[in-house]
């Protein structure tokens, strides 16, 4: 009974945050914001989904892939984000016009 209820609570999580990722993705006003929301929330959400089919299957093949799986998505969405952002910062992609804090300005990386 404990597992069910515990497998809802993360399959309604996971889908709740993916769908926030999804909305960031279409709502917010520059690359970098969108790729904020969609690097954080998707991760989170791809992560409790996962703990969700663990807890539903209980097997110890599903486990340790869905732990591999997570260990992906942490080890890869944040940098890869990262790097996409730096990439497009390089090449001038505008920020957005409320943007108060350029960290990367003061190092000269918009050079090339």
């Amino acid at each position: 009974m404990i597992r069910e209820i515990l497998t809802c609570v993360f399959l309604l999580l996971g889908g709740v945050l993916t769908l926030v990722a999804a909305v960031g993705v279409l709502r917010m006003p520059d690359l970098f914001i969108r790729m904020h929301a969609a690097t954080k929330a998707g991760t989170v959400g791809v992560s409790s989904i996962t703990i969700g089919l663990m807890l539903h299957f209980d097997t110890l093949t599903v486990t340790s892939r869905g732990v591999l799986v997570i260990t992906f998505f942490l080890l890869t969405a944040p940098v890869a984000a990262h790097m996409i952002a730096r990439a497009a910062y390089r090449s001038g992609v505008s920020l957005w016009l409320l943007t108060r804090v350029d960290e990367w300005k003061a190092h000269g990386d918009n050079e090339d």
